[in-house]
């Protein structure tokens, strides 16, 4: 079975948008991220339109509130037809229920329920920062651990994590469960504002369940070619 290749969309209107898409392949190829940047600055018929054209759809808005809010707004995005959205794990256990439930009730009649993925620690976040901004006294890994098992409780299908963090989630938790994992970057590539990051090669490695690649793939040169290259080593 492929593993996804997920492209982040990082851009911010409806021009850059159609631009990169037409650089990306044919839709039934090609699995998108839709993250805040371009949904807040598009709509969501842009959303439900990708869709009804074959894309396959992460829609990455991290939900964060209180959770009778978290489940209408879950119901809203089940419409849409997307294959993954996400909330984020710190929210608690009853948000996270509250946002499958969204998801389930407001998914139309023989379609595909989204999958609901929590987002553990952004890889953006340095141990620094959890130890010191955050005043989180557990370790990196532990602090993953815990809140990948929370939102397994509360009935998320998968997390997102580093890829450096999916070994040890698969031996704690289980393999019925996706590892979606953000901050790949080629060999050799730029770092960018990632702190924990691994290759295509080296997610596969841990047991990444699906990876999301953006600028490597997006500012390249021939974006179809690097994209294509990456689900390569990635599979």
């Amino acid at each position: 079975m492929e593993h996804p290749v997920i492209v982040a969309l990082d851009v911010n209107n409806q021009a850059s948008l159609d631009k990169l898409l037409t650089k990306l392949g044919k839709p039934e190829d090609t699995f998108i991220k839709i993250g805040m940047e371009l949904f807040y600055s598009t709509d969501r018929e842009t959303v439900k339109q990708l869709a009804e054209q074959g894309y396959k759809i992460f829609l990455d808005l991290k939900l964060h509130d209180i959770p009778n809010t978290v489940y209408q707004a879950a119901k809203a995005i089940a419409s849409l037809g997307v294959t993954y959205t996400t909330v984020h794990a710190l929210g608690g256990s009853q948000m996270i229920k509250a946002a499958k439930d969204g998801l389930k009730h407001g998914t139309p009649i023989n379609k595909k329920i989204p999958k609901l993925l929590a987002v553990t620690e952004l890889t953006s976040i340095s141990e620094y920062s959890l130890q010191f901004e955050q005043n989180c006294r557990l370790s990196m890994e532990e602090e993953v651990t815990s809140l990948a098992k929370m939102a397994k409780k509360a009935g998320a299908d998968g997390v997102i994590c580093s890829a450096l963090e999916v070994e040890n989630l698969r031996k704690n938790i289980t393999d019925n469960f996706l590892y979606v994992t953000p901050g790949i970057r080629p060999k050799d590539d730029t770092q960018d504002d990632q702190s924990r990051i691994a290759t295509p090669a080296q997610a596969k490695k841990y047991g990444s369940s699906a990876i999301v690649v953006g600028r490597p793939i997006t500012l390249a040169s021939n974006p179809q070619a690097a994209y294509k290259a990456i689900k390569e080593e990635f599979n």
